[in-house]
């Protein structure tokens, strides 16, 4: 019997999950067992999950589960460098050069385990099955205009938190912005999953925006366009041939640019189309100042949909559930052709 292990996250402010108890119903239905990890952080309650019939295991019990389970988390897990003897379902971030990438893909070598990224589980199309993409967007630009909004203030953006839903951020957003005339916003992606959500919040705060994407940035740049926004959203993933959107020399180019919201966040891919940081930053610190005068900060945090974690769960979990169902045939489908990206990976680890 397929055996999905959902296991907490140990991350520091992370929240999410990516099954919910209505999903666990029915893969159960399915014939798939489940085994859900207690944890506690975890933003959906372990009740919903035991009403659904999942076995429950103790909080970071992973490990020891048994050698056939498929272990389904999101982030990263402890860089204690142990070998990786499961299958794993999570976000990898390892296959675009990453120093934490290669170091993980070694881990599953040295072990025999396999990683099904969560970022190639891709259809016949090639586009992702199941993405946080939107709620990362719409988090994203509420970060961005948060340190915009302390900037103007004199300052420089302090600690982020967890709001209680979207009604909650927008309520908090106002009162950042309470007296300021509002900047204006260049989104890079807009028609994508993270740039609609970006475009989505910076609406809803009666910020302007000019939105672009593969049409406007076909040429392959210099743009020089993006440093007459005083804010810049990066909406799109690092990737071999990515233009250059911001330039190491933009920090002492003239500009009205003052914030980049780096929401794709990969600066330690050699790919990243912005050159100006590289560094993530975290929630307590949200925002890195890369120059001084005129200011220039960048946020770059990469679990932005835990700003928001039960809507983000329950909307990725119901786009990922068909291809969970599908589980029972590994070597098809989604699941078929994220074994082959990591196995063209991990060779060269």
């Amino acid at each position: 019997m397929t055996h999905l292990w959902v296991r907490a996250e140990q991350r520091l402010n992370e929240e999410r999950v990516g099954l919910t108890p209505e999903g666990a119903t029915a893969l159960i239905k399915a014939g798939i067992r489940v085994t859900v990890e207690r944890s506690s952080v975890r933003a959906i309650p372990l009740e919903g999950y035991e009403a659904a019939g999942c076995e429950i295991a103790a909080e970071n019990l992973w490990p020891t589960a048994p050698a056939d389970a498929i272990i389904f988390g999101l982030k990263e897990l402890p860089e204690d460098g142990t070998p990786l003897t499961h299958r794993h379902i999570m976000f990898g971030h390892a296959y675009k050069g990453q120093p934490a990438g290669r170091e993980l893909l070694k881990r599953f070598k040295a072990g025999g385990g396999t990683l099904y990224d969560l970022e190639y589980l891709v259809g016949e199309d090639g586009r992702r099955v199941a993405a946080f993409g939107y709620w990362a967007g719409y988090a994203g630009a509420a970060v961005s205009l948060k340190c915009w909004a302390a900037q103007a203030r004199g300052g420089i953006a302090g600690r982020v938190a967890k709001v209680a839903s979207k009604e909650a951020l927008l309520a908090q957003l106002a009162e950042d912005l309470a007296g300021l005339s509002r900047p204006r916003a260049i989104i890079i992606g807009a028609l994508g999953r993270v740039g609609t959500g970006a475009a989505d919040l910076c609406t809803a705060m009666g910020v302007a925006v000019t939105k672009w994407d593969m049409a406007e940035t076909a040429t392959g740049g210099p743009f020089p366009q993006v440093l007459d926004h005083e804010i810049f959203l990066n909406c799109i993933l690092a990737r071999s041939g990515c233009p250059v959107f911001v330039p190491a020399s933009a920090k002492t180019e003239a500009r009205k640019l003052t914030v980049i919201g780096d929401i794709a966040c990969d600066p330690t891919s050699d790919f990243s189309p912005v050159k100006v940081y590289d560094r993530t930053t975290d929630w307590e610190t949200p925002a890195l100042r890369v120059h001084d005068a005129p200011p220039l900060d960048v946020t770059a945090i990469d679990n932005l949909p835990s700003l928001m974690p039960v809507e983000s769960s329950q909307d990725y979990a119901a786009q990922l559930l068909p291809s969970l169902l599908t589980l029972t045939a590994l070597d098809k489908g989604v699941w078929g052709r994220a074994k082959a990206e990591f196995d063209r990976h991990v060779a060269g680890a």
